[in-house]
């Protein structure tokens, strides 16, 4: 009976500590947003998902990793990975974008982001969750994935988690050094959405979290 009483205690804990998981991501994200250095907002960042990924029980760690666990690994921040997107609007589109399990989750395709990084022009589509609470979500991947990084992809902004890096004036912030993992990239148990087709870069992004 203690057994399934505690069983019990800790299902009803879980929603509590993903939603304060969220919280926490959130609030980091709007020290980020707020910071006048991008670089000292940059180890603000990792030295709160080292916090996290070490200490909380939403973890994507696995349990018995997280004593061992000394910090994420990244490239060097480079300023030249951070750019200013112009959002264009397009014809809404719903899919299903594929994740590491054996289901997909629906989207809406609403808008395209258009930048520059070293000298090329680049784009990446926008998308909004359907369902879950709804959030804009920003996956890519490029030619390091696979490689020197995850190869289902990485992410820019999944706003229904608090990743949000904002926009300056009407452009969205897309800077690259803030690109992290997926929770799947950790542990098999976490199910999450890869990079489409349509968000795989031509070129390599060395920036953000690295495999």
């Amino acid at each position: 009976m203690v057994a399934s009483s505690e069983a019990a205690v800790g299902r009803a804990r879980e929603p509590l500590d993903l939603a304060d998981w969220r919280r926490r991501v959130a609030e980091l994200y709007a020290r980020v947003r707020a910071a006048s250095d991008p670089t000292e907002a940059w180890r603000i960042w990792r030295a709160a998902r080292d916090d996290l990924f070490a200490r909380h029980p939403q973890s994507p760690l696995a349990e018995d990793e997280r004593a061992a666990f000394r910090g994420l690994p990244y490239f060097d921040h480079d300023p030249a990975a951070r750019a200013l997107a112009t959002v264009v609007p397009v014809e809404p589109v719903t899919l299903d974008i594929a994740t590491s399990g054996d289901g997909a989750f629906r989207f809406t395709r609403f808008g395209s982001a258009r930048f520059e990084l070293g000298g090329e022009g680049l784009a990446l589509e926008l998308y909004w969750l359907e369902g879950y609470g709804g959030g804009v979500y920003v996956p890519f991947a490029d030619a390091t994935s696979g490689a020197a990084t995850f190869g289902g992809g990485r992410y820019l902004l999944d706003s229904v988690k608090g990743a949000d890096l904002g926009t300056v004036g009407d452009r969205l912030v897309l800077d690259f050094n803030f690109a992290y993992n997926p929770s799947c990239a950790y542990d098999p148990r976490w199910i999450c959405p890869l990079a489409p087709p349509a968000n795989r870069l031509p070129v390599e992004i060395r920036a953000g979290e690295r495999a």
